[in-house]
């Protein structure tokens, strides 16, 4: 969250212009930036008009910060998976050797199933743990962030809108309306 643009949102006064907001989130490459862009672009509009746009904005740069938790999501539901598999396969490698010989070396070639199944085990959820820490830690990340500019975009809004009046885009939408050529009927 880039704190020139926070610091801008809340300095701005009710019904002020944003001409120094809009110069500082010009080039600013951030999420923040991207948003208060599309909520100053619209402006000019009913605010119901421009709360869509910058809702739209919002879910789209969403998409774009949860982009890369998709793959920590994909790690964790498959590592545990191959460790899994790799029970699974030194399980079947301990009852294979049981059915094929009998005496002390039956023993032995347990033991080394049973360490493969463990390893195998060890193995997946030593990959799995640390990638759900990092998984959770992200997710929690871009939820606090999504929140956060929420609360500033919103704020921006009800500054950027203080005082005005709905009846002041009514009548520009009646006015345009009537502008518009009606089609006449064909008999």
């Amino acid at each position: 969250m880039p704190p020139v643009i926070e610091e801008e949102i809340e300095r701005l006064a009710p019904g002020e212009s944003p001409e120094v907001l809009s110069r500082i989130v010009h080039h600013d490459p951030s999420s923040l930036a991207r948003i208060t862009r599309v909520a100053l672009q619209y402006l000019r509009g009913p605010r119901s008009e421009n709360v869509e746009a910058v809702q739209t904005r919002a879910r789209h740069e969403m998409v774009r910060l949860e982009r890369g938790l998709i793959i920590l999501e994909v790690i964790v539901g498959i590592a545990p998976l191959l460790g899994l598999i790799g029970a699974v396969s030194g399980l079947v490698h301990v009852f294979s050797h049981l059915g094929l010989s009998s005496g002390a070396s039956d023993t032995r070639q347990i033991a080394l199933g049973i360490a493969e199944a463990l390893n195998a085990t060890v193995f997946g959820l030593s990959i799995a743990v640390p990638t759900l820490i990092g998984f959770t830690y992200f997710s929690r990340k871009v939820e606090v962030m999504s929140v956060e500019t929420e609360t500033l975009v919103v704020e921006l809004i009800n500054k950027l809108y203080y005082g005005r009046s709905s009846r002041e885009f009514e009548t520009t939408k009646a006015r345009s309306k009537t502008d518009l050529p009606f089609p006449t009927p064909v008999a």
